[in-house]
């Protein structure tokens, strides 16, 4: 995908869905943290191995 290269995608990998940089986090989760209202800062500091560019690039996909 143009510009999302953070995004992958791997069978083995939470069943293949929308992962950020191969790791076990679904796409899906970061775009609803967002949604509920969680702060960018607080994800970050939750979810220690993510960045900010992981989190644009989430939305990004889902739009």
């Amino acid at each position: 995908m143009l510009g999302l290269e953070r995004i992958t995608f791997d069978p083995s990998i939470m069943a293949g869905q929308a992962c950020i940089r191969g790791m076990r986090i679904p796409v899906s989760l970061v775009v609803n943290l967002v949604a509920h209202g969680k702060p960018i800062e607080e994800i970050l500091e939750e979810y220690p191995d993510l960045e900010a560019e992981d989190i644009r690039q989430s939305l990004l996909y889902a739009a």
